[in-house]
């Protein structure tokens, strides 16, 4: 049941009822507010989000402005969509404004209280961001896990390349859904989840996984009118309960295994193996880090492992589309990997900086489909005053990174996929520092896993063009590639591409 059909279900109960509600939860006017669209009674303006809010926000805020409020339900909320006031609110006021608001799926298994997407900046907080960053993500510690990675790329390009011979027709999303879980899971502790030969294992990873976007990225209506979160109306935190369970299960086998190896010690001990978990498990023995339990390590892997494998697939798929209907722009990308990296030599990542229209389309794939396309909400915790307007304590924020990438007064052609760009203004990148392009966010809460994004989307791209030549299925037109977006934690194909890989390059790893 979608969201608006809930709405309609509950509307009549609501009517006299949150009529009061909603009026003791509004925030008070102790300032000038944000203009925006007039609220409807009791819904306010839930019906304007339409099934892509992204799009929706954007086409609201040419009217109203970049800093525009909403009542959803009892939630008010405000939105974002301008470079300027994104520096206020993810830089200026960052201390005040990197709150959050937690939907009622993300409570499931108290996930909320343990993730650190979820948790209060506070010690916790940042002691987990610590680890993140001096343990996981350090150029060092992936620099490890390197080799390991290569080898499943090689597993991808051998995939591909039994297509080929067979005639048969690749889902692009799927390849780099298999590809992107098992350099997560080779990074993060040595093993694969699945392979290209185990079907059904890789259903069941990629519907749970689904499962779980899904119901953190839709719009429930239990979020709007919390009275409703104990009656579940969408049946949303039900089936959040049972994805997330199932994740969580899985993790904490790989935690006991690892341990049980750990703890054999005659007569022969396996050795000590140099991954993630390793280096998790032994801060979690350490004195100083003892608050780091084999359950937060469990939720620290359902984080990392769901922002790294449905991000990174959807957009490699949508980067894949983009050059096929593009064929200048990928004969160029080819043909730089063959002059730079050579043709009998497999691309590594340690080439990802000689490779500068490479990059150039994984700038412009972040541009044009960014993977969080209003990033994760953030919420005020005191009253602040920004560009002339409040915006009270417990206020929603959403910023519209879509909506930035598609202004012309920001970009050239914003809605032509132009990757060269970012040759001309090199000074560009997503690390949080031009607010006018911030895909992986800004400020404390920017994404801790994007120095091993940034490494596998170069990657995974550069290892499906450099080895094929890519050709639509028979009868399929460029017109009739289906690039209709599907709205959630991350904007994905509404439908799967599949592209024939039709001719190996001279290329042999």
């Amino acid at each position: 049941m979608d969201v608006i059909t809930a709405v309609m279900l509950v509307l009549l109960l609501l009517v006299l009822a949150w009529s009061y509600v909603l009026g003791s939860n509004s925030p008070k006017h102790r300032g000038k507010l944000a203009p925006g669209p007039y609220p409807f009674p009791i819904i306010g303006n839930i019906f304007q989000l339409g099934r892509k809010p992204h799009r929706s926000l954007a086409k609201l805020s040419e009217t109203y402005g970049p800093l525009m409020s909403l009542q959803l339900g009892s939630i008010y909320t405000v939105v974002v969509s301008s470079p300027e006031i994104t520096k206020e609110v993810l830089q200026k006021h960052d201390h005040v404004l990197s709150g959050r608001t937690i939907g009622a799926a993300a409570q499931v298994h108290n996930h909320h209280n343990i993730s650190m997407a979820y948790l209060p900046v506070g010690n916790q907080w940042r002691k987990i961001r610590k680890i993140c960053k001096e343990q996981m993500f350090s150029n060092p510690r992936l620099d490890a896990g390197r080799s390991l990675r290569q080898e499943k790329l090689k597993e991808l390009c051998d995939y591909v390349r039994e297509c080929c011979v067979k005639g048969r027709a690749v889902d692009i999303g799927e390849a780099a859904f298999i590809t992107s879980l098992n350099l997560m899971s080779a990074t993060l502790y040595s093993e694969d989840f699945t392979s290209f030969n185990s079907e059904s294992t890789t259903h069941e990873w990629r519907e749970i996984i689904r499962g779980v976007v899904k119901t953190v990225g839709v719009p429930n209506v239990a979020d709007f009118f919390p009275v409703l979160k104990r009656f579940d109306p969408q049946g949303i935190t039900k089936e959040a309960e049972f994805y997330f369970g199932k994740l969580l299960e899985m993790f904490e086998d790989v935690v006991k295994q690892r341990l049980h190896s750990r703890n054999i010690t005659s007569p022969n001990p396996p050795p000590k193996k140099n991954d993630m978990l390793e280096a998790l498990l032994d801060l979690g023995e350490g004195s100083e880090d003892a608050f780091f339990s084999s359950n937060h390590i469990k939720h620290l892997l359902l984080d990392l492992f769901i922002a790294g494998s449905h991000t990174t697939s959807s957009t490699v798929e949508w980067a894949i589309t983009e050059l096929l209907l593009n064929p200048t722009k990928m004969s160029r990308a080819k043909n730089e990997l063959r002059t730079v990296v050579g043709e009998n030599k497999q691309v590594e990542e340690s080439d990802i900086s000689t490779l500068p229209y490479l990059q150039a389309v994984i700038k412009e794939i972040l541009r044009f489909h960014p993977a969080g396309p209003l990033l994760i909400p953030h919420k005020s915790e005191a009253d602040v005053e920004i560009n002339g307007y409040t915006i009270p304590k417990n206020t929603q924020i959403l910023v519209n990174v879509w909506a930035m990438g598609r202004q012309s007064n920001l970009w050239s052609s914003p809605n032509s996929f132009e990757p060269e760009r970012f040759l001309d203004n090199k000074v560009v990148d997503f690390k949080g520092q031009y607010f006018e392009y911030i895909p992986f966010g800004s400020g404390r809460r920017i994404c801790p896993g994007l120095p091993l994004a940034n490494r596998m989307l170069h990657i995974l791209v550069a290892s499906l063009i450099q080895n094929f030549d890519w050709e639509l299925e028979p009868g399929t037109k460029p017109e009739d590639v289906d690039t209709t977006e599907k709205f959630g934690l991350a904007l994905h194909k509404a439908v799967p591409l599949k592209a024939l890989p039709v001719k190996l390059t001279t290329f042999q790893p």
